[in-house]
């Protein structure tokens, strides 16, 4: 029988992780599960790597895109047959609304890692770290920034009250760009997005046309955009219209090469990055990972 083994983050979702924490046990109790409770950054891997060495086939994620984002990470670099499940507990948690899973139903997400349906979606990879859902650059950064120093909201609202405050104060990026190969995007940019799945920010959607498993990363580009410009990006974002407008674009690649001014911060699913250089690689692994699905 598979075994399965529970990765609880209590600080996701500003602690909605760890009022889920009691139902968890509950639910996955049922099924003999094994458990760990992560207690700083980089305790998802650790307790991820120990399980997969421990025999456990099945690890599931409790939190947000970045909890999921690890434990994704941890598995790939394994190297096992290993599925990853999910049970959204954090803030976005847009994979989970990209593979259909429930946001608030504990018992169903239960449900869905005992049924065992996997499917396997690709991965992106940028400096040494996996990513599931997208990888970002620019505004998204300055909003996740601000987003960190923000405690009474979460979810859609808490990123769509610190995009408002970053519209006038967000200075813009420059960037030059090959994609497979190709001259791509170039000169000042507010935002890039290089989306693995159609969601970010809590449920927009960013690249609605993406796959999860076409083998191919959807680059979404926001030119040099005014504020009143960003204004009506936005608005059409949270329509999912914004890829009507000139100044936004989306492009599709395998591999990407970014070159920046200088080493740019990023983020990889919602988790902080500072680059290490100011040339970035960013490539797409097909159907790398398999993740437990209704």
């Amino acid at each position: 029988m598979p075994r399965t083994f529970v990765i609880l983050n209590p600080n996701s979702g500003k602690g909605r992780g760890l009022r889920l924490e009691p139902q968890i046990r509950e639910v996955f109790s049922r099924q003999g599960a094994g458990f760990g409770v992560t207690r700083g950054p980089g305790d998802e891997e650790r307790l991820a790597r120990a399980a997969i060495k421990d025999g456990f086939d099945r690890i599931v994620a409790v939190g947000g895109d970045g909890t999921t984002s690890n434990v994704g990470h941890a598995i790939l670099e394994s190297g096992q047959s290993v599925s990853l499940g999910i049970v959204p507990g954090g803030t976005g948690c847009d994979l989970a609304r990209s593979l259909d899973i429930p946001q608030n139903d504990l018992r169903r997400c239960a449900e869905i890692v005992a049924a065992g349906k996997t499917r396997s979606i690709d991965v992106g990879r940028v400096e040494d770290r996996h990513f599931v859902n997208i990888a970002g650059f620019g505004f998204d950064i300055a909003v996740l920034e601000r987003s960190f120093r923000v405690r009474w909201l979460r979810g859609e609202l808490l990123y769509l009250y610190c995009a408002l405050l970053e519209m006038k104060a967000y200075p813009g990026f420059a960037l030059t760009s090959l994609l497979d190969g190709k001259p791509g995007p170039s000169g000042t940019h507010m935002m890039v997005i290089v989306a693995n799945a159609k969601k970010f920010g809590g449920g927009f959607a960013i690249a609605p046309q993406a796959s999860l498993d076409d083998g191919e990363l959807d680059i979404v580009t926001f030119g040099d955009l005014g504020f009143f410009a960003r204004l009506k990006a936005m608005s059409a974002l949270m329509k999912g219209r914004h890829t009507d407008l000139p100044d936004i674009a989306v492009t599709r690649a395998r591999r990407a090469v970014f070159e920046f001014d200088r080493p740019p911060s990023f983020e990889t699913d919602g988790e902080w990055r500072q680059a290490r250089g100011t040339s970035l690689v960013i490539e797409t692994f097909p159907r790398a990972l398999s993740v437990l699905v209704p």
